[in-house]
């Protein structure tokens, strides 16, 4: 958080000085982008110690919705503060933001236990997170159906801007109230997660989120103005549900069924996997929304994510009610 806020205060320092540059955003970009990484690992591994084991679902449930909830008010607010006052002074909240949460973290006074020192190298331990995400047959199954999912979930995403203005014909203003009310079903999908959990119990609740509610994703190709464009928005809606549900679950399953010592080189490694196939999803929605057309790339890649659940059937998770706690 303290390297973010130093990273984007540069920004309009960096202009107010006159010397700022596209070097200078994509240095911030490249070093924000890992800091994030850091972080996101970090605070996965640390809420098991500060949560007793019946309350992480909780926990993790309330953090998936506050991060929906930023991600459906943020892109509007930061459009409207861009307008009003530019987006330098943009920028400067944002960094403002990054100095409220590390105030917020230094503020938890739960003491930590470390795990001892070790003298092992980096590369050894680092083997050690991927040989056990590769042995166990639930880490490995949610690995790959993670990087698969992702894979399609990025190459709709950056294309669906460009398909509402450019094929919908849908303007700027609305397309941020559509994409923010398609957010909205992260919110609920968050909170809902826990009962999920509890109804159809962990594992069935995994396949019911990921296999049952994606599919609804393919009305989005069918987006065109009036009632069709709403249609397409209701499938945003259920496909974000699903996915911020099942990520609550599979996220907690993580936590607390990995051994806490290999818990953060679980994370990275999983991690890893995961997000390795995020730039490539990217370059695959542009290259097809440039080579096919839009409207057919997003249905290439809608079919993509209704099908990426059914990775999860390879496994032992389609057998179970729930999920091992350990």
């Amino acid at each position: 958080d303290v390297l973010c806020l130093g990273l984007f205060v540069s920004v309009p320092v960096a202009w107010a000085a006159g010397v700022l540059t596209m070097a200078h955003l994509l240095t911030v970009a490249l070093l924000a982008g890992t800091a994030t990484v850091f972080f996101h690992t970090a605070y996965q591994v640390y809420v098991p110690t500060l949560l007793p084991r019946e309350a992480v679902t909780g926990g993790n449930s309330r953090l998936q919705s506050t991060e929906a909830a930023a991600a459906v008010v943020g892109p509007g607010l930061a459009g409207v503060i861009a307008q009003a006052a530019g987006a330098v002074f943009g920028l400067l909240l944002d960094a403002a933001t990054f100095l409220i949460s590390a105030l917020c973290l230094w503020r938890i006074r739960v003491p930590e236990r470390l795990p001892p020192s070790s003298s092992t190298p980096l590369r050894s331990e680092i083997a050690a997170g991927l040989r056990f995400v590769l042995r166990d047959p639930y880490l490995r199954v949610f690995a790959v159906f993670g990087g698969t999912s992702n894979l399609v979930l990025i190459g709709y995403q950056a294309v669906l801007v460009v398909f509402l203005v450019r094929t919908v014909g849908v303007g700027p203003g609305l397309v941020g109230l559509l994409i923010a009310v398609m957010s909205l079903g992260a919110i609920a999908g968050a909170a809902l997660a826990p009962w999920v959990g509890r109804r159809f119990g962990t594992a069935q609740g995994t396949l019911l989120c990921e296999i049952a509610l994606p599919p609804f994703g393919l009305l989005l190709p069918l987006a065109a103005p009036g009632p069709r464009l709403w249609l397409a928005v209701a499938g945003g809606v259920l496909l974000s549900l699903g996915v911020a549900a099942g990520n609550v679950i599979k996220g907690t399953f993580r936590q607390t069924y990995t051994p806490h010592h290999l818990l953060g080189r679980v994370t990275v490694s999983m991690q890893l996997l995961n997000y390795g196939t995020i730039p490539l999803g990217a370059l695959l929605g542009g290259a097809l929304g440039a080579g096919i057309g839009l409207r057919p790339t997003m249905w290439v890649m809608m079919a993509g994510v209704a099908g990426a659940g059914l990775v999860l059937l390879i496994g032992p998770i389609r057998t179970s009610r729930n999920l091992p706690s350990q």
